[in-house]
């Protein structure tokens, strides 16, 4: 089978590692595999190196026509089996593509309860017909996408991210070395967060959480944050202005996450809005406690092995984390739990159920 996947653009984003862990497994069950990227440089790629990548830059209206035209050419002359987008971007433009090049089957994904606004939500309405499967990335989302009219009822399935567990599992060494990187004394409680720094994040929310835990907290702990975005100076004004540069690391760009979700004692998801957080699947494949805001797609991935407050509460957010300083163990069963319900190699074979699907 030939598949044609095309995506927003192939940054560092979850969405990003989940179309590149898509694609290796999909060549991996000998499958033809191409993928085409409209904005921005490469961050995340595939690690089969077998997979060509294409960018069609899709910067602004001015150049809708010739990235149109150019991704119409692309389809027609790759002849995928089954053409595969992602994101808002992505979708929108490669169904308007079909109207003029024929696919055999055409599948959109969105990958959060919030693609964007009202015109967004209309786009996706307009379009609908003209993909043979729309699909999220969890039911909440799903759900989110009917009740504002982007689909209609049962007009859309969800099928989850999948994960590369190979990639993501617990490192007993990690702690150790990653405290000894940054010069942290060894009875120092680790923090962890990870994620771009943009709005949907709501790191302000976690830094008054931590704030909190300052104050009413002798236990000694530190947060990292490995990220970037274009809110970072915005952050980096917070830290300061809630005292918090002796308790927050801003870590930037990483590319050992699984080793800082090992080293860390618990996990923070501060998000207001996701659609399926993969970064909780990549931390219960590393063993970690897991603090998340209930956003879309939590209850789904924790179900039990992780503990969930509501969104925008940094007081509530601060005792559950604080809760889960004091956990000794390792999430053990949460690892197993994740395995067997968000595995790339589970999740592909549903895929490739749909790809060929009459």
């Amino acid at each position: 089978m030939k598949i044609l996947y095309v995506i927003t653009g192939l940054g560092q984003g979850g969405a990003e590692r989940v179309v590149c862990d898509l694609a290796d497994a999909m060549v991996q069950k000998r499958h033809q595999v191409r993928i085409v990227y409209f904005v921005g440089e490469v961050l995340t790629r595939p690690i089969c190196e077998g997979i060509e990548l294409t960018k069609v830059s899709l910067t602004n209206l001015i150049s809708l026509p010739a990235a149109y035209i150019l991704l119409s050419k692309i389809i027609k002359s790759y002849q995928p089996d089954v053409v595969h987008s992602h994101m808002v971007h992505a979708n929108i433009l490669t169904r308007l593509v079909k109207i003029v090049t024929p696919m055999n089957r055409l599948i959109s994904t969105a990958h959060s309860s919030n693609e964007g606004g009202a015109l967004r939500m209309l786009a996706y309405r307009l379009t609908n017909r003209l993909a043979d499967v729309s699909t999220n990335v969890s039911n909440t989302a799903v759900a989110s996408f009917e009740s504002r009219y982007a689909v209609p009822k049962k007009g859309m399935k969800a099928i989850y991210n999948g994960v590369n567990f190979d990639d993501f599992s617990y490192s007993t060494q990690a702690k150790i070395a990653i405290k000894d990187e940054l010069g942290l004394d060894q009875n120092c409680k680790v923090i962890l967060a990870v994620g771009r720094f943009n709005k949907a994040k709501n790191y302000l929310n976690l830094l008054r959480s931590i704030r909190f835990l300052k104050n009413a907290n002798s236990i000694p702990f530190v947060l990292i944050i490995a990220g970037d975005g274009e809110l970072r100076s915005e952050i980096e004004r917070h830290i300061i202005e809630l005292e918090l540069d002796k308790e927050v690391i801003l870590l930037g760009r990483r590319s050992d996450i699984s080793t800082l979700m090992s080293a860390c004692d618990t996990f923070v998801l501060s998000s207001d809005y996701e659609g399926l957080p993969t970064v909780l699947i990549e931390a219960l494949a590393c063993q970690a406690n897991v603090v998340s805001t209930d956003v879309s797609g939590a209850r789904e991935i924790l179900d039990g092995y992780g503990s969930i407050v509501p969104i925008r509460k940094p007081e509530a957010l601060a005792k559950a984390i604080e809760a889960n300083l004091l956990i000794e163990q390792k999430n053990i069963l949460g690892r197993q739990y994740a395995k067997d319900k968000f595995d790339i190699k589970i999740i592909s074979d549903e895929w490739v159920e749909i790809y060929h699907e009459k």
